[in-house]
Formats: structure tokens, sequence, C-alpha cells
């Protein structure tokens, strides 16, 4: 390309507004294709969570069943998470350093 071919393209309305509209819509705009990207990243993990959160709450909603079934497994699980005890009983912590 010679300087007259450059020229000439510069000169164009077609191209000098194909030209503003790619920087408009790269840098300025508020959908732009960065904007875009960023929000396209941030659903992939919003995505990535919910998936993690549903298999919890499948996970607890097992053991829910489980512990509405079997007693034995509720007062166990009561007594470590909760540190519950009957009247009758004394309870000691042991401490590792």
């Amino acid at each position: 390309m010679n300087k007259y071919s450059l020229r000439k393209l510069f000169k164009n309305f077609y191209f000098l507004f194909f030209i503003a509209f790619l920087i408009w819509m790269i840098l300025i705009d508020s959908n732009g294709f960065i904007n875009r990207f960023k929000l396209s990243n941030k659903l992939d993990d919003l995505e990535n969570e919910k998936s993690f959160y549903l298999d919890e709450i499948d996970k607890i909603s097992n053991e829910k069943s489980q512990f509405e079934m079997n007693n034995d497994l509720f007062e166990k699980f009561a007594r470590e998470q909760y540190l519950m005890k009957k009247k009758s009983e004394d309870i000691f912590y042991i401490v590792k350093e």
C-alpha cells in the first residue's frame, strides 16, 4: 500500500465510522465487549457456586432424613456438634497443643 491509498482509506466515511464504532464498543460502551467478557466470567463462577450449593443441599437433605429415622444418630450428632449433654453427665474438654 502506498501513501495515496492510505490517505484515501482514512478519508473514507465508512472506514472512519467503523473504526469509531469499534473503539466505542470495546472501550466506552457499558455493553461493550470487555464488559460482556467480565460478565460472562462472573456468570460461569455463579453457575459453579450454584452447582456446589445444590450438592450441599442434597447432602444435608440426606443427613436430615437419616436423623429423622435414627434417634441414636441424632443424639450422637447433637452431642458432638453442639456439645449437648444429659443432666447427670459432666463434659471434659481435651485440648491438643
